[in-house]
């Protein structure tokens, strides 16, 4: 076997499995307490190479449709153009660029929006590969970050009557996936 056909044979490639996998969010409501939310719909691809954990190699997809805040007048707002604009813009994309596997840190780029951003995600995980009942390999992995809005074109906001605003600047995102083996 070829060096290359070796290296090639150690990639192990996953798909992000939609139905047990999701991106959870929050952000401050009229600065007080947190508004949380989450993104049912997230796709992808995973590569990882356990010889090489540095070239892994990560795209996500997020249907912005997918928004659930538990208000639907809410979410209806957020999926408008004073925020994602999930007519012009139905997906969140995330495409990695480098991977710290000894600090735990993937780093990539973010679209919101059509506006692209870098992030740098703390991962933990993967957790030990397990056979399901179907006889398919399946390992999870949690990524979060922090993001400004602002920074993806997310600005609408309305001063309160006492001071502050609506809507925090700040996003915390949580990322969970189970990953299955292609």
């Amino acid at each position: 076997m070829s060096q290359l056909q070796t290296a090639v044979s150690a990639v192990t490639a996953f798909n992000i499995d939609p139905a047990h996998s999701n991106a959870h969010f929050r952000v401050r409501h009229m600065m007080i307490s947190w508004v949380r939310g989450e993104f049912a719909k997230v796709s992808g691809t995973v590569c990882f190479d356990p010889q090489n954990p540095s070239a892994t190699e990560v795209t996500a997809e997020i249907d912005v449709n997918s928004i659930n805040t538990r208000e639907p007048q809410r979410d209806g707002h957020l999926k408008s153009p004073d925020f994602l604009d999930a007519e012009k813009f139905p997906t969140i994309k995330f495409q990695s660029t480098t991977f710290d596997a000894g600090k735990g840190k993937l780093t990539g780029n973010l679209t919101i929006r059509g506006v692209t951003r870098e992030v740098v995600l703390d991962i933990d995980g993967p957790t030990p590969e397990t056979k399901d009942p179907w006889g398919n390999i399946r390992t999870g992995v949690e990524a979060k970050t922090k993001i400004n809005r602002k920074d993806f074109g997310l600005a609408w906001n309305q001063v309160l009557e006492a001071g502050g605003l609506l809507v925090g600047d700040d996003i915390e995102i949580t990322i969970d996936v189970e990953l299955l083996k292609a």
